[in-house]
């Protein structure tokens, strides 16, 4: 369970640096296409990069929810919650 809790929040955390990455790269893209002309390029690049992000996001939830892990990561959650509570 702590496994699949890891392997999530690694996973959103490569996601979340990807999306900072290729903002950074469209603010600094931005700045260059102001001088240059190419804003066209750095916003097809970057919504290339959150397509990736999707892409992955999306693969790592349809296994999740195909193997189970979700439901019982859910449930373990909430029994946690309960006993704490109760």
């Amino acid at each position: 369970m702590l496994a699949l809790s890891l392997v999530l929040h690694l996973a959103l955390h490569r996601a979340a640096f990807s999306v900072r990455q290729g903002h950074r790269r469209l603010v600094g893209s931005l700045r260059a296409a102001a001088v240059s002309g190419q804003r066209g390029q750095a916003t097809a690049e970057y919504a290339l990069v959150l397509l990736g992000v999707a892409t992955v996001a999306l693969l790592l939830a349809a296994w999740a929810a195909k193997s189970g892990k979700i439901g019982r990561l859910f449930d373990a959650v909430i029994d946690q919650l309960i006993s704490k509570v109760g």
